[in-house]
């Protein structure tokens, strides 16, 4: 396994991943060939995989990061034939706390408290800031700067799929909140986000940076929670499905009826409740059906039906 991880590490295959996508995939591969380097590819079967999956149960998102790495690997693997099947192919991700629909959505309270923390004119503010009103991811938002900003709109491709497809072209204003904090916040000459050195930040890093910076203002969130709160916030102000995906850049509406649907929902609860009060309750809520209680409706002496 590791000399076919090695010519999997030179071919295209692994050259069309994103950046950040290869970094990830060679953390876990340096940990498969610690533990399993001189397994033969025929000895690696669909149990394998499982059992490897179920050794990071305790971290969905871990376990499901492993299976996708062999994913890619073992369908490249099928290519090249260095293997009959794909042993990866009848094994289910995990679900659980740390995957990314599982990430916490940020509340209102928890803006509030982390606006209340780090002023307008921090490096802190503006990467809430930049999260917050552009929707994009950490990779997209570390990445986006003056260049990609024309009278007032960003327009910005968003990184490359893990299956090496390109990213999809995203435009959105420059929204009140976000210029007055572009306006105060240091900033860099290539990007908005820099570090400490006044450098760009690496999407890893700055997830990290950021992780930091909401536990020192007592928030639970994370930068893609935050997206999720855009996301939330947009939905229940009547953001339709094809609008969130031109904000968020999803190319299918599955995640934005995601949205769509929870915001319909608690409208419709919040409307519905109203039903669960006894009769006479209701009425004094809705006095014009209060007057009309009780009243037969007047019939026409003409009418024939």
């Amino acid at each position: 396994m590791k000399w076919a991880l090695d010519k999997y590490h030179a071919s295209s295959a692994w050259a069309a991943l994103s950046l950040a996508t290869r970094r990830q995939r060679e953390n876990i591969f340096r940990r498969v060939i610690k533990s399993g380097g001189h397994t033969p590819l025929e000895d690696i079967s669909d149990q394998i995989i499982r059992e490897g999956r179920e050794r990071r149960a305790m971290t969905p998102h871990a376990a499901n990061g492993f299976i996708k790495a062999m994913r890619g690997f073992c369908a490249w693997c099928v290519e090249e034939n260095l293997m009959a099947t794909d042993p990866t192919a009848g094994v289910k991700l995990l679900t659980g706390p740390n995957d990314a629909e599982g990430f916490h959505t940020w509340t209102q309270t928890e803006l509030d408290r982390f606006e209340a923390r780090w002023k307008i004119g921090t490096r802190e503010r503006l990467a809430f800031d930049v999260l917050l009103y552009t929707g994009l991811r950490r990779g997209d938002a570390v990445r986006v700067g003056r260049q990609h900003v024309r009278d007032g709109v960003i327009s910005i491709r968003t990184e490359k799929h893990a299956r090496g497809k390109q990213g999809e072209l995203i435009t959105i204003p420059i929204l009140p909140p976000l210029a007055t904090s572009l306006a105060a916040a240091p900033t860099g000459d290539l990007t908005f986000l820099i570090n400490e050195r006044g450098q760009p930040w690496v999407k890893e890093s700055f997830g990290n940076w950021f992780r930091d910076v909401c536990r020192k203002a007592h928030c639970p969130g994370s930068a893609h929670g935050l997206r999720k709160a855009g996301a939330t916030r947009a939905a229940e102000q009547g953001a339709s499905e094809r609008q969130l995906m031109a904000i968020f850049g999803w190319t299918t509406g599955k995640m934005a009826q995601h949205y769509t649907r929870s915001a319909d929902r608690a409208r419709l609860a919040h409307d519905a409740a109203q039903l669960l009060l006894p009769v006479q309750a209701t009425n004094e809520k809705r006095p014009h059906l209060a007057e009309g209680a009780g009243r037969k409706p007047k019939r026409s002496g003409n009418s024939g039906v």
